[in-house]
Formats: C-alpha cells, structure tokens, sequence
C-alpha cells in the first residue's frame, strides 16, 4: 500500500468518523442523514481511487510515517490529552472536546505539511485549526453548533483534502 494512500485513507476514515458523530442535532435530521451518507460515499471512492492509482513512490521517495511523523503524533496525543484535562478543570461543556481535536488535528496536519515540505495538506491543515477555532468560540453562545462546526465541517475537510489527494496520486 502506498503511503500517501495510506495517508488518505487514514484522513478519510476520520473524516467519516467525525461527520457521522457530529451530524445530529441542531441540523435538521434529513441533512444530517444526507451529509452521513455522502461521507461514507466519499470514503467509498478515496478506497476506489486510491487502489486504482496502483503503487507510485510519494514524496520524492521520502518517507512518510517517519521520525518526524512520529514527533508531531506524539505531540498531537500529547495535547489533546493535556487540553482535555483543562477544558474538564474549567468545566467546559462537552461540545468543547470535539472543538480541541479539530484544532489539534489541524495543527498536526500544519506541522505534517513542514515536515514533508507539501503544501497539498497546508490547506486541509489551516481549515481544521479555523474550525477547531470558532467551535471553541461558540461555546459561550451556541454551543449546539459547536459539533457541526468543528466536528461536521471538519470530516467534510478531511474527506475533500483526501480526495484530492488520491486523484492527485
């Protein structure tokens, strides 16, 4: 399996997770049926497109789960979990958990973008954060739409960017 399928893979699999966990109330049931449906389809044709793409190296034969890789999940655990810890001390209603790992992951894919020294992630990685961001700043004013933000919009990111990464491929 080619890393950067794996990679997008990886990408759209948590995509999926985070539109069908985050698609439910206050987006109307039918929208949220529909936008679940349309993440397992996007999941469906990253698989497609990334086996059919067959086995090309990916960045100029550089190695994508490498040491570098593992420093940025590490830190990535790291944060989230430390983040978890003070959103609980400071008592912060349960929509913030799903605002703190779009902001974390979207930092993860920043950093990735360094480190591999590809811009084709950058994006999927500045959208997060953003998401990650105003769900955070929601959570004094409509908390109920923290998970669409920061947990719909941010599959439907990661689902896109893996996309467009395996029709890159």
């Amino acid at each position: 399996m080619r890393q950067q399928f794996l990679g997008a893979l990886i990408g759209a699999a948590f995509g999926t997770v985070f539109v069908l966990v985050n698609s439910g109330s206050p987006v109307p049931a039918a929208l949220g049926w529909v936008l679940r449906a349309l993440a397992v389809l996007a999941l469906a044709a990253v698989v497609v497109l990334g086996v059919r793409a067959g086995g090309r190296p990916t960045l100029e034969g550089r190695p994508v789960f490498g040491p570098s890789y593992r420093v940025i999940v590490i830190g990535e655990v790291v944060l989230l979990i430390a983040g978890f810890f003070v959103l609980r001390l400071l008592d912060a209603p349960v929509q913030a958990n799903v605002a703190w790992i779009a902001t974390i992951v979207g930092l993860h894919f920043v950093a990735l973008a360094s480190a591999w020294k590809t811009r084709s992630i950058l994006v999927v990685g500045v959208v997060l954060t953003v998401l990650g961001v105003v769900g955070l700043a929601l959570l004094g004013s409509a908390a109920e739409w923290v998970p669409f933000v920061s947990g719909t919009l941010s599959g439907v990111t990661l689902l896109g960017g893996s996309l467009y990464g395996v029709r890159r491929a």
